[in-house]
């Protein structure tokens, strides 16, 4: 009896060095695997303060931690399955349903500039204030976008491993990439809150958390427009790299030709250069596609939604008393 306890004791010993040896395995993984969605994290971190800003500052954590619950639920109930369902059964899909994120991406990237270029900014300020409830769905919805292509990059970096070590390092990469873009940006938003306590303190730290204050709606500005061009950067790389996965391989050639080329002539500096060259090749591409899905949209959802909402208000009896009282 002494003897099959012990061999019973030997048998969990062994089973929980294995248990340990594919943790460190996952998460070995799963590092090795985030790290190549690093530039896709930064885009979201960039991207999702401009959502807050113009907020009462009591309002700006509650906001913060809904759309992060929201990235999670896009995470683990959406992406999550659909990326291992795709890639277990339908492989092929996954690339058009990524390119038609990064069409979205390239859109809302470009009426956002239009929007700048036109100087609607002031009056899309005021109705994200007054409205939380889009606010908070147009972030998740953008989330949704970021948080997918976060998804399928680690995807392809464990595509080759068992199913259920996929899953164990998705949901680890999708826990730990959420945590870290949206208390970076829980941290970014308050940070004016910190300068304006530090300035009620004596000496050099009254000065630091005054310039903290004032450096703070400069770094605001500087999210957003790098969160705006984060959209048609991340949104074009996914269709270049998209069309050329579908078999059209001029533009992706055409490209890494422009990035080769710069990377030869710059020397030291050539890797930097080359990436550059590209990043900048994909966002013009973003801003093209993104520019012509706004005309559409323009000339066919948002004229219909304008001639409806007159028809709507022409119909109403104050209207129409108004219509009278002027024929008079």
């Amino acid at each position: 009896m002494a003897g099959g306890l012990v061999a019973l004791l030997d048998d969990v010993a062994v089973l929980a060095r294995a248990a340990t040896a594919s943790l460190d395995d996952v998460g070995a993984a799963a590092a090795k695997a985030g790290a190549k969605a690093a530039g896709v994290v930064i885009d979201d971190a960039a991207v999702t303060p401009q959502y807050v800003r113009g907020l009462a500052a009591e309002r700006e954590l509650p906001i913060i931690k809904r759309i992060a619950l929201g990235s999670l639920r896009n995470k683990f109930l959406i992406i999550l399955p659909a990326v291992l369902l795709l890639s277990q059964f339908v492989p092929w899909l996954l690339t058009p349903i990524l390119m038609l994120g990064g069409a979205f991406l390239c859109y809302e990237g470009a009426e956002k500039v239009w929007a700048k270029v036109a100087h609607h900014d002031a009056h899309g300020a005021d109705e994200r204030a007054t409205d939380e409830k889009s606010l908070i769905s147009g972030a998740v919805r953008t989330d949704l976008i970021l948080s997918a292509e976060i998804m399928v990059i680690t995807l392809n970096e464990v595509i080759d491993e068992p199913f259920w070590s996929r899953l164990a390092i998705l949901a680890v990469v999708a826990l730990v990439m959420t945590v870290l873009v949206y208390g970076a940006v829980a941290l970014i938003v308050k940070m004016d809150d910190a300068g304006l306590r530090l300035s009620q303190l004596p000496g050099a730290v009254a000065s630091f958390g005054r310039g903290l204050v004032k450096a703070m709606p400069v770094v605001l500005t500087v999210l957003t427009v790098v969160g705006t061009a984060a959209m048609l950067w991340v949104g074009g790389h996914i269709l270049l790299v998209g069309t050329d996965e579908l078999g059209l391989h001029f533009l992706y050639e055409q490209v890494h030709h422009l990035e080769e080329a710069a990377h030869d002539a710059t020397g030291p500096l050539g890797g930097l250069v080359g990436w550059l060259v590209n990043t900048v090749a994909s966002a013009v591409l973003g801003l093209i596609v993104g520019a012509l899905i706004v005309v559409v949209m323009t000339f066919t959802l948002h004229r219909r939604k304008g001639d409806h909402d007159k028809a709507a208000t022409e119909a109403t009896p104050g209207a129409q008393a108004e219509a009278g009282t002027e024929t008079h």
